[in-house]
């Protein structure tokens, strides 16, 4: 008998007949002799819908605190509705808040982190023989405060909750049946991956793919939890994703993301000084604001100017605590650019195949494309570029590295059509 943890994210149960369906197949499951540990996320659009509520009665920023109490009832009405449809179907099913499941997260409201899982009452509950449910993204701090997870949270709940009861399975159900070489909505011809590794899932999810929440991938990883990505429509074979995945014979880039939310920010004419750069990240970081891509120019008079990229989101933020620190630094000034986004290649093969680089700085340049900033790791490399050009880009990417489902595979130099 194995014990499985199911996930299903909000257009999954998106009206009552979808969570009617999604009844059955967890019924189903647990009645092909497994027992049942569901995660379910807020319907459809309701996280949006009360977003837009708050903003009609708040008019700057409302209150963190009081956000996630109002996007916290979200799932709450998924876990009861989807238990009472499971007695409907004759099974018992009984649902918990994330604090009841004993999620314990650190005091940031809106982007928590787990801490520690006392899942001792989903544990007795399944041991009495009921399909437990339980309210993704969301949980407790150590003194009573509810905190939410951030968009995707449900993932990371479903993840951790396998790890914490030790589940045979994790099963991520979605609107897609697995995991792609690249968005299908930009790339018809892309190609369904039949498994991937836990390192080249998490570049992916960080790199902006929006099937897996990076954190829930970081999770998996660390905690060896056997993770599958499938379709809540249909009952195709999903994307295994594991410790090592078979690489495809030359295949080097396992898939192309990309993100639509990066802004730059440049800092003109830094004086020449130890820990300049320290202070600026030290600033931004005790804001909670993450730096991507950083690239210094050479010192010319003294001075420097370096660029990095933020999330669009942090743009605004990021450039008041720049202003903050203008008179200590003593720069000459700051500037920010939007309507760019970072188009990233990942594949574990890439270590060792030297030609990965040459073909995406040419598939980029034969377009006309110009590209602003680069990063690289071992497996994954990111250009960052024009906005209005990222579909051309995309699909130029994944044909040159052989992606696509009708062309021969990349072997270090452009790929061919069969």
């Amino acid at each position: 008998m194995s014990l499985i943890v199911m996930k299903f994210g909000g257009s999954s149960v998106g009206d009552a007949d979808r969570m009617k369906r999604v009844a059955a197949r967890i019924v189903d499951r647990q009645r092909q002799g497994n027992r049942c540990v569901v995660v379910v996320s807020a319907m459809g659009d309701t996280t949006d819908d009360l977003i837009d509520l708050s903003k009609q009665i708040v008019s700057g920023a409302p209150p963190a605190r009081e956000m996630d109490m109002l996007l916290s009832t979200g799932e709450q009405v998924s876990m009861a509705l989807l238990a009472m449809a499971i007695r409907e179907l004759g099974e018992s099913a009984v649902s918990y808040t994330g604090w009841q499941a004993g999620m314990i997260t650190d005091p940031v409201h809106s982007k928590a982190r787990i801490t520690d899982i006392r899942p001792d009452r989903v544990i007795k509950s399944v041991e009495e023989g009921h399909i437990v449910i339980v309210a993704g993204f969301q949980g407790m701090t150590e003194d009573g405060q509810i905190t939410t997870l951030g968009r995707g949270g449900s993932d990371t709940t479903a993840v951790a909750l396998a790890a914490a009861i030790k589940a045979d399975l994790c099963e991520i159900y979605t609107d897609v049946d697995g995991i792609y070489s690249t968005d299908p909505r930009v790339v018809k011809v892309a190609r369904k991956l039949n498994e991937i590794c836990y390192d080249e899932m998490l570049e992916l999810a960080n790199l902006g793919a929006a099937v897996l929440h990076p954190r829930a991938v970081e999770y998996a990883k660390h905690y060896q939890v056997p993770l599958v990505v499938r379709s809540s429509f249909s009952t195709n074979e999903g994307t295994y994703v594991k410790e090592e995945a078979v690489m495809e014979q030359g295949v080097v880039v396992k898939g192309i993301a990309y993100d639509k939310n990066v802004s730059r920010i440049s800092i003109l004419g830094v004086p020449e000084k130890v820990g300049q750069l320290a202070k600026v990240f030290s600033a931004l970081a005790k804001e909670g604001i993450d730096v991507d891509i950083i690239v210094q120019s050479g010192v010319k008079d003294g001075a420097a100017d370096f660029s990095f990229t933020v999330s669009s989101s942090d743009k605004d933020r990021a450039m008041e605590v720049i202003a903050s620190i203008q008179s200590e630094i003593g720069f000459r000034e700051a500037v920010s650019e939007v309507n760019l986004v970072k188009v990233s290649i990942v594949g574990a093969g890439m270590v060792s195949n030297p030609g990965v680089a040459a073909t995406m700085f040419e598939t980029i340049s034969e377009l006309g494309v110009s590209i602003n900033m680069v990063s690289t790791s071992e497996i994954k490399m990111s250009c960052v570029i024009d906005a209005d050009r990222l579909n051309d880009v995309v699909r130029a990417l994944h044909t040159a590295y052989g992606l696509d489902t009708d062309v021969q595979a990349f072997v270090g130099g452009p790929a061919e059509r069969r």
